[in-house]
């Protein structure tokens, strides 16, 4: 559907708190559910503070978050739903809102953009950015397929984010480790496997009114590659080619017109290869890892705020970057803090933003094997992207942390 041009009541689904108060100073009421196993009683007090109501819900109970969102819809007179969060519970929310007339987009599009599998199967139909890949239903169904799949090959979930569940496959050993990792977490199918891609990696930021994509700019991206492919540092903007970066441009805008979106952000990760971009994956919500502060600091285009002014009407115009900003994860050896200094000092740098260590003398520091195990994070702006990526390889020097490990050895150094 088209969405409409001035509503004003808005019912959000797992909305961060930031997001609401933006939404609210767009001249919205806003009706907020969430699901509270996921979230602190301290932010959810935050939601409610900008909300008209907190409403609480058990996610995984699609029935009853489905029943929520129709009520409180019809209840309300709410305008429009949306859901910009996790993808995990973005399927039914998004359905009800389409039986309900108030979905900004169809939720067979939204599927087809966040899952994984029909994501390829619908660019490998479209000829564009076509990757050898095949959809198996199970761990079981994996290993079976693998004998008879081109190695190397990664491996990862359909419908799964933060980095869970992949793996580069280059021998029976690498598909048993991953077989004992998946089943360890809890992961179930279905699963794909695609060609492994080569070459730099990034992740396009978008926005899309009325079936019009806004490309906000091309983020640089650091993993820790194979096994895990565990993001460790983003850069905005990316140091890009103009050819690179037409090509990178022109795909992403051509999955969104395959998939048929009319309205809000996405996030697509990119891998530009000797023959071209190819898109790894999609998401129709915002960029985590504060992409969307790096973006701000660079440019000064408040790209959250922009999502509810565009919704109220207002034209959007995407300004160029003129400064850069990065984001640099901590990632420590898995063990026990002995020490910690330097963070007060890296704090009060004046191109430091945000610095999270959230971890003291005597705390355990996890094994970092997804998105959500890395240790903290430091933001910083510069007025290049060189600058910016020396100044996230200062800020890791800057912290010291002594871990004893778990093997009872002893590590001293830098946040790596």
């Amino acid at each position: 559907m088209t969405h409409p041009r001035t509503p004003r009541r808005l019912l959000m689904v797992m909305p961060y708190h930031q997001l609401v108060r933006k939404a609210v100073a767009a001249g919205f009421e806003v009706w907020s559910i969430w699901d509270p196993s996921l979230q602190t009683d301290a932010y959810l007090d935050e939601v409610e503070r900008h909300s008209e109501e907190l409403l609480l819900v058990d996610f995984s109970n699609t029935y009853a978050l489905r029943a929520l969102i129709a009520a409180t819809a019809r209840t309300h007179a709410i305008d429009t739903v949306l859901h910009l969060g996790s993808e995990d519970s973005m399927g039914p929310a998004v359905e009800e809102a389409e039986a309900l007339g108030l979905a900004p987009n169809p939720a067979e599009t939204v599927r087809r953009i966040n899952d994984k599998a029909a994501l390829r199967e619908l660019l490998n139909a479209g000829g564009l950015s076509v990757v050898r890949s095949q959809e198996v239903a199970s761990v079981d169904a994996v290993v079976r397929a693998a004998p008879d799949f081109p190695v190397p090959f990664v491996v990862k979930p359909a419908r799964s984010s933060g980095s869970r569940g992949i793996a580069l496959v280059l021998d029976a050993e690498d598909l048993d480790e991953w077989v004992v990792r998946v089943r360890r977490a809890g992961l179930r199918g279905p699963f794909v496997l695609e060609e492994y891609l080569r070459g730099p990696e990034f992740s396009v930021e978008t926005l899309t009114v009325d079936g019009v994509h806004h490309v906000v700019g091309i983020t640089a991206k650091q993993h820790t590659g194979a096994p895990g492919f565990v993001e460790t540092g983003h850069v905005f903007p990316a140091r890009i080619s103009p050819d690179a970066e037409t090509a990178v441009r022109a795909t992403v805008i051509g999955l969104l017109d395959l998939a048929g979106y009319r309205f809000g952000p996405a996030h697509t990760e990119v891998i530009l290869t000797s023959r071209g971009p190819r898109i790894v994956e999609s998401q129709t919500r915002l960029g985590g890892d504060r992409i969307p502060a790096l973006v701000e600091l660079a440019s000064g285009f408040d790209l959250e705020a922009a999502v509810f002014r565009a919704l109220a009407g207002e034209a959007i115009e995407v300004p160029k970057a003129h400064r850069a900003a990065s984001i640099g994860f901590f990632q420590l050896p898995p063990g026990h803090v002995e020490s910690i200094s330097g963070l007060d000092e890296l704090r009060a740098q004046p191109h430091v933003h945000a610095l999270h260590f959230p971890y003291r003398p005597g705390s355990v520091l996890p094994p970092v094997t997804d998105s959500a195990s890395r240790h903290g994070f430091v933001v910083v702006d510069a007025e290049s992207p060189g600058q910016a990526v020396r100044r996230i390889a200062a800020a890791r020097e800057a912290v010291r942390v002594v871990v004893r490990e778990q093997l009872a050895t002893t590590q001293e150094g830098s946040v790596c």
